[in-house]
């Protein structure tokens, strides 16, 4: 990966986005696709919308979610611990113990989820995973009046956790989930900024995914494209104890995952397949039999119904603070739908039943 799209994806990663306060990063994302895009628009949800050839009459939306898992702040206690709820799925179990940032109105403020000592624990203890209601932050006052000089209900937190380099191309964070989405669309920007296109491009960087697949719908339903690739995360299947039967055969660094089902139009997945091969870029296939938990299934149906594609990078131990992609998969994964939105015609009829005449 170019060491300006590195830091591109460092920055984007320390910058907080729990869903609904996605604002610190997509002010990194606004910035970045400013270089590239004709133009770049923003929404009342939030929504960051990078546009190239807005005069074409096939409009084709690119949607990754900037959003990422957080906890918010529910109650106060009079010794000034601090009571919260999961913004999102947080993985509850290696949530005690972890160090927070809780963003505040007066900046970031440091905490750690606290929890008994194993000394003090008796054998039954030991084995219990608390719920969330059972856990407590601590920001290391003695009074609810303290911590309310400090903290407010309703304050988001993220976990600390930044973005560090294991070997060769692999990268750890939390967030990845999906903000990488974010940055291959904003990628995609940069490897088409200046080329000939025949299509009309909408990158946008969503919100609230986490939370139903929010910004998606109303960035879709003000968009109207006649197609929309959403770009997210998916499980990889490479360490010890997954299992392929479940996750599907999928592992870091073989490239982006294109999926099939329902949720995907015929058409449009079979164009990224053969861009993909056109170019000799690596790619892994999925099986998604019904609607997908991604922004392509709130693309699929806006309004009179869009075709939808859905492109993934591999991720191991999604929805923690150490998930983990390649570098390298990341790059084929702009450069691949680089090539589809090159090659794409500029009018294409995605009507699957018309697609399969004549076929098997």
């Amino acid at each position: 990966m170019q060491a300006d799209s590195f830091r591109f994806l460092e920055e984007l990663m320390n910058a907080p986005s729990p869903s609904g306060f996605e604002e610190p990063a997509q002010l990194v994302v606004h910035d970045r696709m400013k270089r590239y895009a004709d133009r770049v628009e923003t929404d009342v949800h939030g929504n960051v919308i990078g546009i190239l050839n807005a005069g074409a009459e096939l409009r084709v939306m690119l949607a990754g979610h900037v959003d990422q898992i957080g906890l918010m702040v529910k109650h106060i206690t009079k010794e000034g611990y601090l009571y919260f709820a999961d913004i999102g799925g947080v993985d509850v179990p290696v949530a005690p113990t972890q160090r927070v940032v809780i963003h505040t109105a007066r900046g970031p403020l440091a905490g750690v989820i606290g929890r008994k000592a194993i000394h003090l624990m008796d054998a039954e203890e030991r084995k219990k995973v608390l719920p969330i209601e059972k856990l407590w932050i601590d920001i290391g006052v003695s009074s609810k009046r303290e911590a309310e000089k400090l903290v407010a209900i309703g304050d988001p937190m993220t976990f600390v956790a930044p973005m560090i380099r294991l070997a060769g191309d692999v990268v750890v964070s939390a967030g990845f989930d999906d903000k990488v989405g974010s940055f291959v669309a904003a990628e995609t920007l940069r490897l088409l900024a200046g080329k000939k296109l025949k299509v009309a491009v909408y990158a946008v960087s969503t919100v609230q995914e986490e939370l139903g697949l929010r910004g998606a719908r109303t960035s879709a339903f003000g968009i109207d494209p006649q197609a929309g690739i959403a770009i997210d995360v998916t499980h990889a299947a490479d360490y010890p104890d997954a299992v392929k039967a479940v996750a599907g055969d999928v592992s870091l660094g073989k490239g982006p995952v294109i999926s099939r089902g329902a949720n995907i139009n015929r058409v449009l997945g079979e164009r990224i397949v053969d861009a993909a091969k056109s170019r000799r870029i690596p790619f892994q296939m999925s099986g998604d039999p019904r609607a997908t938990g991604t922004d392509a299934n709130a693309i699929q149906i806006s309004r009179a119904g869009v075709a939808a594609a859905l492109v993934s990078i591999p991720n191991r131990y999604m929805h923690t603070p150490v998930e983990t992609v390649s570098l390298t998969d990341l790059e084929n994964c702009a450069k691949m739908l680089a090539a589809t939105l090159l090659e794409m015609p500029a009018k294409v009829d995605f009507r699957p039943l018309l697609a399969h005449r004549g076929r098997p």
